[in-house]
């Protein structure tokens, strides 16, 4: 039994749709997934709740932006042009982790400067605790005290009146 030739073109038609949806897809052309938008909106807060990750928020302000997050996923945007077009519209408070540069990079910089000024403290007090002389001892430079000169009278009762107590 013959086919008729419609038929075959209606198939190859049909695989080579599939092939280019199934690439497209492939690519990251396709729905995005919710670890797609979490991806994004982790390095975000939310705008309402102060110091909350927009992954985790339940707001419906944060729903809306997540799915904002999905529908340009889905058009095709970058990570970084979705963060950049956030920042734009509300400031750089929205960031999870401010951007490296400018006057923010003293958040980076900063605590490597605080704890190299702590150490370098911490190792010229070790230094001089290590330089200067026990606390037991006179010191070796320092002269010996001298006596003050006991009159022989002094003395003389001084040793009778340790032997009386004998």
């Amino acid at each position: 039994m013959k086919r008729p030739p419609w038929l075959w073109i209606l198939l190859t038609l049909g695989l080579a749709l599939s092939y280019a949806v199934g690439a497209k897809a492939q690519e990251g052309g396709g729905f995005p997934t919710d670890n797609d938008v979490n991806s994004v909106a982790k390095r975000l807060y939310c705008p309402v709740c102060p110091n909350t990750p927009l992954d985790v928020c339940e707001t419906k302000a944060c729903q809306d932006w997540r799915a904002q997050i999905r529908d340009q996923l889905a058009a095709g945007w970058s990570e970084q042009a979705i963060l950049d077009y956030f920042v734009t519209q509300y400031g750089e408070r929205v960031l999870a982790e401010p951007q490296r540069g400018g006057f923010t990079s003293l958040v980076w910089i900063l605590p490597v400067i605080v704890a190299g000024v702590g150490l370098a403290a911490m190792a010229e007090v070790v230094r001089r605790w290590k330089g200067s002389p026990s606390r037991a001892g006179p010191p070796s430079s320092a002269t010996p005290a001298t006596l003050p000169e006991i009159d022989s009278e002094v003395l003389t009762r001084i040793e009778r009146e340790l032997e009386n107590t004998t």
